[in-house]
């Protein structure tokens, strides 16, 4: 027999926990929950669910954020259910990444098909790494910490999300468009000296030789590759 499918629910209000909790562990689920975004984000870097439910009103993060941190390292579906219905909302989220939206209030036997057709589109081989570790580097996606030799490496937001970039695909090579695109945004894509200097710094804190790499290898007017 397949073990159940996993859910995580992330949602501060205790009685829609407990009502999705029940309704899904009547249907055979296992069901892990989450009152925060950081309490979420750990679950789910430590239990590798097989569909997130995700609220967007947390009191700690907001849940447009806790995608965006998800989808760095995880394809897992997440099924967003929140009480937010504007147009402009639902399509930040799922341009965020999500496979569905649901608004509260909600019919529980609708929510239940739409995990179910989740589950049936749900990736068949291995979400990427929530860590990934190169020697003496560690850059561990899930918690967004990167060491060098056990000592925690202060980066920038711009010089952590091009690493992070190159790591969920590391030996692959992501084009210079490709990473202006989904950092800077689709009007820098031309704006290559922004990428260069980014990359630059972050050599520096790696001490990392662009002569001779040992993380971060450039592929001459194309883009970035993490030596893996």
């Amino acid at each position: 027999m397949s073990q159940p499918a996993t859910i995580l629910v992330i949602d501060d209000e205790p009685q829609i926990r407990k009502f999705l909790r029940i309704s899904l562990v009547s249907q055979g689920y296992t069901v892990l929950e989450a009152a925060t975004g950081a309490e979420g984000l750990s679950q789910a870097a430590l239990n590798k669910p097989d569909v997130m439910v995700l609220d967007l009103g947390l009191p700690d993060m907001d849940g447009q954020h806790v995608l965006c941190e998800f989808r760095e390292w995880s394809t897992a579906p997440v099924l967003v259910l929140s009480v937010r219905a504007s147009e402009a909302q639902k399509v930040q989220a799922l341009d965020s990444g999500a496979n569905d939206y649901v608004t509260k209030p909600f019919g529980i036997q609708e929510f239940l098909a739409r995990i179910r057709a989740l589950l049936r589109q749900a990736p068949s081989g291995e979400a990427r790494q929530a860590a990934v570790e190169l020697g003496p580097l560690i850059i561990d996606l899930a918690f967004r910490r990167v060491l060098l030799d056990g000592v925690e490496v202060g980066l920038t937001r711009k010089e952590y999300a091009v690493l992070a970039q190159l790591a969920s695909h590391p030996g692959r090579v992501i084009t210079q468009q490709q990473l202006l695109k989904d950092i800077w945004g689709p009007s820098h894509v031309e704006n290559s000296h922004y990428l260069r200097i980014v990359v630059g710094h972050l050599r520096q804190k790696l001490a990392d030789d662009p002569t001779s790499p040992r993380f971060i290898a450039t592929e001459a007017g194309v883009g970035y590759r993490l030596l893996s």
